[in-house]
């Protein structure tokens, strides 16, 4: 058996953002998704994955589940045996944007979760496509899911993260940068500053898809990340 392979998903997403993936490896290795609750901080989530992991494991997170995947690193780098980051970023989140994130919460504090998501999040997440539609109630479903209050704890944890560009200098793991090539939120180029941060690392530009290609382009995806588990 290889080694247990931990998903981390983007804010407001859940297990289903990874359900392609999860049936094309799982024969082979445990797999685990590990929902991104119960703290309002990056080192909050990631001590709490932590507690929880296999001693040594894969590690892969897309989005907001990147930005663990880094912390995670910085805690435990001793654990992980390798990394994969996809549409994330390194960078700590910019100042100008603490009146939008504040003015959000409130918003789905008042009840206006749905309003968020379809009028500010969704129209950001992916490529034009004939499942858009389907792929965009999927990320609806999952957000009504993980409720208002989730909304709020990740949206502080996204506010306060750190810049994790010395972390990555530090990683030694296999590690396979992914990045949806129409990604909108975590353009091509944070991808490349990640590549050219972590020594070794591999970086796939996924042409056709925006910022969740777990979905939008899975076939793609999926032979990447064999890739980056075998290799």
């Amino acid at each position: 058996m290889q080694e247990p392979l931990i998903f981390l998903p983007g804010m407001m997403c859940d297990a289903r953002l990874f359900e392609p993936q999860i049936a094309a490896v799982s024969s082979e290795r445990a797999v685990m998704v590990v929902p991104l609750t119960g703290a309002d901080t990056m080192a909050g989530l990631a001590a709490a994955i932590l507690a929880i992991a296999p001693p040594r494991f894969a590690l892969a997170g897309l989005s907001m589940g990147g930005i663990v995947a880094m912390e995670i690193i910085r805690q435990a780098p001793e654990r992980v045996t390798r990394l994969a980051l996809i549409d994330t970023n390194p960078l700590a989140d910019p100042s100008d944007k603490a009146v939008m994130r504040q003015a959000q919460v409130d918003k789905v504090a008042s009840g206006g979760l749905r309003t968020v998501m379809r009028d500010e999040m969704k129209p950001n997440y992916l490529a034009p496509g004939p499942k858009r539609d389907e792929l965009l109630n999927l990320c609806m479903d999952m957000a009504e899911s993980l409720g208002p209050s989730v909304f709020a704890d990740q949206s502080a944890a996204i506010q306060s993260r750190p810049d994790q560009r010395e972390t990555l200098r530090s990683v030694t793991v296999p590690t396979q940068i992914l990045c949806g090539a129409e990604d909108a939120l975590c353009p091509v180029e944070r991808h490349q500053l990640m590549h050219d941060l972590i020594p070794g690392s591999q970086l796939a530009i996924i042409e056709g898809a925006g910022h969740l290609p777990t979905l939008e382009q899975p076939d793609a995806m999926n032979e990447v990340l064999k890739q980056w588990l075998t290799h």
